[in-house]
């Protein structure tokens, strides 16, 4: 892109971003009407979804936007306006951001379903490989400092081969089903993949929980129509075990 074409864009997203915000302001006090524009994980947006769209049934002129993207997608385009609310499990720059604790969950570290961890192999994980993800490493840090295993005491994720990468959720156990790697995923994304059989979860001395964090702007206030939305994610959380 040209410098003057980059300019030109930058133009257009401001635009679009006044038009937003003059729309929202004009129809501030609707609580039934308007753009609820969301960003979560894909593991997350594969549970919510639907239950969002409950909401969008029972009320036709809500519109909800939800899109799947990780942690530092999330925090930027929340600051830059593209989406109202996040769920996130790390936020870096806290001043920037309004934070609320909404629920937890079980982070799984997942193998190919023949894999054992056997005591004289501290090697497994190397051997396999890390099957990638835009989180992955995010949550394999985590689980080498939550799961008080001796196997990763001494292991760092840079001595970890990467052997794939996809970033469609529903797709990311399919060559730790094949053998060809091991990977780290929250349990909604683990419980629903369709041949479980072919893949096995370790058992860590200690299970490893994520926290999961609802953010906006920081200066931002929120209009009255994303009040049900809160309210059907906090139902969600309030009843979901980890």
């Amino acid at each position: 892109m040209t410098e003057q074409g980059i300019l030109v864009y930058q133009h257009a997203r401001q635009l679009q971003k006044n038009e937003h915000e003059l729309l929202e302001q004009l129809g501030f006090d609707n609580p039934l009407s308007g753009d609820c524009r969301l960003a979560c994980s894909g593991a997350l947006a594969l549970i919510l979804y639907p239950k969002l769209l409950d909401i969008q049934v029972q009320h036709s002129q809500l519109v909800v936007q939800l899109k799947a993207a990780p942690n530092y997608q999330i925090l930027n385009e929340i600051q830059n306006g593209i989406i109202d609310i996040g769920i996130v499990t790390d936020v870096q720059n806290s001043s920037l951001f309004d934070i609320q604790e909404i629920g937890r969950e079980q982070l799984y570290l997942v193998l190919p379903a023949n894999s054992e961890i056997e005591d004289s192999d501290e090697t497994l994980l190397t051997k396999l490989g890390l099957i990638n993800h835009p989180d992955a490493k995010h949550y394999l840090s985590l689980y080498f400092d939550q799961s008080q295993e001796s196997y990763f005491t001494n292991l760092s994720i840079e001595q970890i081969p990467v052997t794939g990468f996809v970033n469609q959720i529903n797709q990311i156990l399919e060559p730790i089903a094949k053998g060809l790697g091991f990977t780290v995923l929250p349990k909604s994304a683990v419980d629903t993949f369709k041949d479980p059989l072919r893949i096995r979860i370790f058992q860590p001395q200690k299970p490893v929980i994520e926290t999961l964090y609802m953010v906006k702007k920081r200066t931002r206030v929120l209009p009255a129509r994303f009040q049900a939305v809160k309210s059907t994610l906090k139902e969600h959380f309030d009843c979901s075990p980890f």
